[in-house]
């Protein structure tokens, strides 16, 4: 099994809040690291973020790349807080060893903010 089909069972089963089909997808020795924040999962602490994220609505893969045992998914996240349905936009980065995904690294944004003025070409 690819690192791709890996990555694509596991969003398939976030999706549709299969918590329990998340661990065996993964490494005991399993890694994320959130790139935005800093900050660093072993295998049961991100299931159990993913399980009890608040206000999680969905998640669709956009795009799915295959590098055999790397792949890339960048996909659209929906979220509901008090001001309502919130998008984010999630890159995510996987290393497979055999049947089970070992490192994963993930980059989160906001969707549709705008881009600073002072970054833009005059």
């Amino acid at each position: 099994m690819s690192a791709a089909e890996i990555l694509a069972a596991l969003c398939t089963a976030i999706d549709e809040r299969r918590w329990d089909d998340l661990a065996p997808m993964l490494a005991e020795d399993f890694v994320c690291r959130y790139v935005h924040t800093g900050e660093q999962f072993d295998r049961d602490g991100w299931v159990r973020l993913n399980a009890e994220y608040p206000g999680f609505d969905h998640l669709t893969v956009e795009d799915l790349v295959d590098g055999g045992d790397r792949a890339v998914a960048r996909c659209h996240v929906t979220g509901r807080d008090g001001e309502g349905l919130a998008h984010f936009e999630v890159a995510t980065f996987v290393h497979a060893r055999g049947s089970v995904l070992a490192e994963m690294t993930e980059v989160w944004t906001d969707a549709g903010q705008p881009v600073p003025q002072e970054s833009r070409p005059s």
